[in-house]
């Protein structure tokens, strides 16, 4: 084998970072304080990243750095200072999830190579189009994929010089991420935020199925699938567990290591993976990636799964042997850690130590020596011109520690400036002192040119068309074509997830009724995606809404006005203007998770437009996974395509606070967790009129759970006087809509 196979570790802290580089990750993807999607890791500071940058590169392994979060329009100023200093940091990749740093990357800092994280919700061909367009270098593939799907994505991206990365180890999430809003509705805590409560984690009363844990998979492991992510031509094998310690980066990197060596040295894989079970794990599971969704993927606890391994393992029975299996477990475990602490005791971060001489007499160049470390390296500069009897300015060790006192601090620390060798009462042009410094900075950078700090300008707000915001709703079913005499409101379809291939059901529904406005759901994954781009090419409409950059894509390529939808989750102004720049998009949905400020700060490019869902049920999470399996129960050993096209069922789990969530699934649709309460938000009309274009109505019948459904109607009525400023329309809407929140409008992010 040629082709190199990255193995990418996690580093929640300087000391798991160690672990991951001394038991052989080829690279690392770490976070900083701000701006990344683990916020309980410990994470690192800047002067931290740059003492790991120094010891990774020393043994030949990279260094990534996560800020994969949805960015809010403050934080674009501090946002692009990070950027500014990374550029000269010598990182070797950025993670991103938030579009809008895409764009600030693309056109003001080339140099950093920019990843797409997980968060991206990658799984169709058009979204690595998409990301390849856009500058992604790499693209992580969603977790839900199978084999065959990640070889067919994986094959496309390298056509356009994308690399692929798949996880192979550790947590894994049941909904799709980048599509998981339960921590944001149920505590306020955003996992697009790295804050995520891990509600799938949580104990819910018992369910129908005899479960108290009905969201919690099993850990993802593919240590014997090794081969055909080979074969696949993955280019990285990525290991999750940022909120990890070092024991357990260093247990599983090196188990992985020596797997992947061996099978790179004889094609033959090894049988012990009883490593991996000697650390925290929720027994495990590649049920994903072999594309067979069992109900074995649950595990009706999520504690950690060791002890109990350790104990089958050995076949204990009675108390004194389980015992005695816990108790050689623990062994072993500090065995592991002895080794580990033994391989890095000398690894250090610490900035080295940095001495400058400076001397130099009449008509002679000053010179200067930078000694780093126990001359370790020593490099001797000049300047072009001679040192002159001074008139005004004295070239002299006050001057001199001026003006270098803060050069090179995040890499060295200036243990002295000796001028002893320096003549008196002498001087030099301050701009050979300044060339001076840049020479020497280059130096100590590798002779790798510094970039100059970028200054970029605030954005112009531009004005909404004028008139009153009109209003749009959205419907699923046919039976409800009638609501469309009662509006003149903008009437958009919601297509399916799943398709039946080559069934024109959809198609002849927009033929029939060309007014209608394709609505696009965020997840289209293979032949749904090849389903829904029929579509487009079959009835080629004027215009659409996607929540898929993949639909997007092909939109863009047709020619085809497009409108992104809410579940891409747009927060600043830099998302929008990667959609309508790269995509020539109409306008946005701005993302329900933002409160007024953080909406109001946005500027709005030119002939752009914004919208905003007023009434919508609220998603918590959508899986590609059986909700009911767990729940209710199902007949069924495994998920298949009829599934997906087939099943309507419904049912609600209430967590150990009494707090229920409904469960809920349309013909077509994946199963989906939504909150007891519908979103319902007034001030936002009140409070931003002025802002957006049109704001929006979900009334698909999808996340009711068991209440009564709404008289439709009645709704479309009372919401159009409402947005005439009808103060009774807004009372006898709450009327109706008894139970409702935007508590995520009064929060924000």
């Amino acid at each position: 084998m040629s082709r190199k196979i990255e193995l990418l570790a996690p580093g929640g802290d300087v000391e798991a970072i160690k672990a991951a580089v001394i038991a052989g990750a080829n690279a690392v993807y770490c976070g900083l304080d701000t701006f990344n999607a683990r916020n309980r890791a410990t994470n690192l500071s800047f002067e931290d990243l740059t003492g790991i940058l120094r010891l990774a590169h020393k043994y030949d392994c990279e260094v990534f750095l996560t800020l994969n979060v949805v960015i809010l329009e403050h934080e674009i100023p501090g946002m692009i200072k990070l950027l500014n200093k990374l550029v000269n940091s010598g990182i070797d990749g950025i993670i991103v999830q938030d579009l809008g740093v895409f764009n600030l990357v693309k056109k003001h800092f080339p140099t950093l190579d920019i990843h797409a994280s997980t968060q991206v919700t990658t799984h169709n061909e058009g979204q690595i189009l998409f990301l390849a367009k856009i500058g992604a270098s790499r693209v992580n593939l969603s977790r839900e994929l199978n084999l065959p799907e990640i070889k067919s994505l994986t094959a496309l991206a390298h056509e356009h010089d994308v690399l692929t990365e798949v996880f192979v180890h550790g947590s894994l999430c049941i909904a799709f991420s980048g599509q998981c809003y339960s921590s944001s509705v149920s505590v306020g805590n955003s996992g697009n935020r790295g804050r995520c409560s891990q509600a799938c984690r949580d104990e819910y009363e018992i369910t129908a199925a005899g479960n108290r844990f009905p969201l919690n998979l099993k850990d993802n492991s593919a240590y014997f699938d090794l081969p055909q992510l080979v074969d696949a031509q993955v280019d990285s094998l990525k290991i999750e567990g940022r909120i990890k310690g070092a024991h357990y980066v260093y247990t599983v990197v090196d188990t992985w290591r020596k797997q992947v060596d061996q099978f790179v040295e004889t094609g033959q894989l090894l049988a012990d993976d009883s490593n991996l079970h000697r650390v925290f794990n929720r027994d495990f599971t590649n049920s994903f990636l072999k594309g067979n969704l069992t109900k074995d993927m649950f595990i009706d606890n999520p504690r950690d799964y060791s002890v109990h391994h350790a104990v089958e393992k050995s076949n204990a029975i009675s108390v004194v042997q389980v015992q005695e299996a816990r108790e050689e477990l623990y062994a072993q475990r500090n065995d592991l850690g002895v080794e580990l602490a033994d391989k890095i005791k000398y690894l250090s971060i610490a900035k080295q130590p940095l001495a400058l001489t400076f001397s130099g007499t009449l008509d002679e160049p000053l010179s200067l020596t930078m000694t780093i470390g126990d001359n370790d390296k020593v490099y001797t500069l000049q300047t072009t011109s001679s040192l002159s009897p001074a008139t005004k300015l004295t070239i002299d060790q006050t001057a001199l520690e001026k003006r270098f006192k803060n050069f090179a601090i995040s890499d060295y620390t200036i243990e002295s400036f000796n001028c002893d060798g320096l003549g008196e009462a002498l001087s030099l042009p301050f701009k050979e002192l300044t060339e001076l410094k840049n020479q020497a900075a280059l130096l100590l950078n590798n002779s790798v040119a510094i970039i100059p700090q970028v200054e970029v300008a605030p954005l112009e707000k531009h004005n909404k068309a004028p008139g009153k915001p009109t209003m749009s709703i959205l419907i699923a079913d046919e039976k409800d074509l009638h609501l469309c005499e009662l509006t003149t409101a903008d009437v958009y379809f919601k297509l399916p997830e799943s398709w039946k291939k080559d069934c024109n059901k959809h198609i002849d529904i927009f033929k029939r009724n060309p007014h209608l406005i394709p609505w696009f759901p965020a997840v289209l994954i293979g032949k749904d995606y090849d389903e829904s781009v029929r579509l487009l090419e079959e009835i080629r409409p004027a215009r659409i809404v996607s929540n898929n950059t993949g639909v997007a894509y092909k939109a863009f390529e047709m020619d085809i006005e497009w409108i992104a939808g809410p579940f891409l989750n747009t927060t600043n102004s830099y998302a929008l203007l990667t959609f309508k720049e790269e995509l020539n998009c109409a306008g946005a949905f701005i993302s329900n998770e933002i409160n007024r400020m953080q909406i109001k700060n946005i500027a709005r490019p030119d002939n752009f437009k914004m919208l905003y869902s007023i009434y919508h049920p609220i998603l918590m999470m959508t899986s590609r996974q059986c909700f009911f399996q767990q729940t209710v129960g199902c007949k069924k050993p495994s998920i298949e395509d009829g599934c997906m096209l087939k099943c309507e069922k419904a049912t609600t789990i209430t967590n150990v606070k009494g707090v229920s969530f409904a469960i809920d699934k349309q013909k077509g649709g994946y199963p989906s967790i939504y909150n007891d309460e519908q979103f319902l938000n007034f001030d936002v009309v009140n409070d931003l009129a002025d802002l957006f274009d049109e704001f929006f109505i979900d009334l698909t019948n999808i996340g009711a759970g068991s209440k009564a459904e709404q008289d439709k109607a009645q709704l479309v009525t009372h919401f159009e006087n409402f947005l005439k400023g009808d103060e009774l329309a807004q009372q006898q809407l709450s009327n109706m809509i008894t139970v409702s929140t935007n508590a995520q409008y009064s929060q924000g992010l």
